[in-house]
């Protein structure tokens, strides 16, 4: 009795092993604490920065950084504003941008994949010849004639970047659905009489949630990235607000004789999708198998 007790511990230790091997992956380790790292500079920008992000000092225009326990830590702009104040607030307005855009893309291309997938039929025809024209348009040309019609802003910045980041979610969850929607526990579901809306919502929608969680986290990268252009190109949120495109659009004429102006905003764009992309990685290796890449480590 003793022998089998241990032989199935034995058989079981493998098992909880390689279940919590990926959740102490490099990659997910590496890119939570990234993402934690902006979130809680973030939430706590307006004490964590030094001075006010809009402040002019035009005495100090263009200073170098002058190191930690400075008045100026990493320098100042071409009219006096405080570099790491602006950085930390433009990581506000960017993160901001990125889980609002995934929130609501997901909750849109989710509805609407279950529902296409679902229902199929004329239904299907419908959703997915809308997510055929809105597609075919390129997304930052798409961006930049929203941004241009209906005018700077962060609701608008925001409805831009939505209008076609919800099509991954839907081509992905009406590909689940249509299958989902044959399998024995939906058909019995409908035989005892369940309505199609109790179907989808505790059936189908369940068990698409693991795969849109891991569009979302690389669609929050995207959506930075997307933030981030349109800002650069002048089109993105007031010039009043800082985000770190703004910042680049404003460094650019000064790239060659003040080099910090476009190294800490770049420099943060370049972290923040660099550990949303490790930590989507590592979600993807542990919440779908089927996926999972062979090799290991960042």
């Amino acid at each position: 009795m003793q022998s089998l007790t241990l032989e199935s511990a034995t058989e079981k230790t493998p098992g909880l092993v390689s279940r919590l091997a990926p959740r102490l992956h490099a990659k997910a380790f590496t890119g939570g604490l990234i993402v934690l790292t902006f979130i809680v500079v973030g939430i706590l920008g307006p004490a964590l920065a030094p001075s006010d992000p809009n402040k002019q000092e035009l005495t100090a225009m263009t200073k170098p950084p002058q190191g930690i326990g400075s008045l100026h830590v990493l320098g100042t702009d071409n009219l006096g504003r405080d570099v790491l104040s602006r950085v930390i607030y433009g990581a506000r307005v960017s993160l901001l941008v990125a889980f609002a855009v995934v929130f609501i893309s997901g909750l849109v291309g989710i509805s609407l994949g279950a529902i296409s997938g679902y229902f199929g039929g004329k239904t299907d025809f419908v959703i997915q010849k809308l997510v055929e024209v809105v597609w075919a348009f390129p997304p930052l040309l798409l961006g930049i004639t929203i941004m241009a019609f209906l005018g700077q802003g962060l609701f608008n910045l925001i409805l831009a970047l939505v209008v076609q980041r919800w099509i991954p979610y839907c081509r992905v969850v009406r590909g689940q659905a249509l299958s989902l929607r044959t399998r024995e526990f939906v058909v019995a579901s409908r035989c005892l009489g369940a309505r199609n809306a109790q179907i989808i919502l505790r059936h189908i929608l369940p068990n698409v949630i693991q795969t849109s969680l891991v569009i979302g986290t690389f669609a929050m990268a995207s959506a930075i990235i997307a933030e981030a252009s349109l800002s650069f190109l002048g089109v993105g949120v007031p010039p009043e607000i800082p985000t770190w495109g703004t910042m680049l659009a404003d460094a650019r004429i000064y790239i060659s004789t003040a080099w910090w102006l476009p190294l800490f905003p770049g420099l943060c764009i370049f972290v923040t999708v660099l550990g949303i992309n490790l930590l989507g990685d590592a979600l993807r290796d542990l919440l779908d198998p089927r996926l999972k890449r062979a090799g290991s480590g960042i």
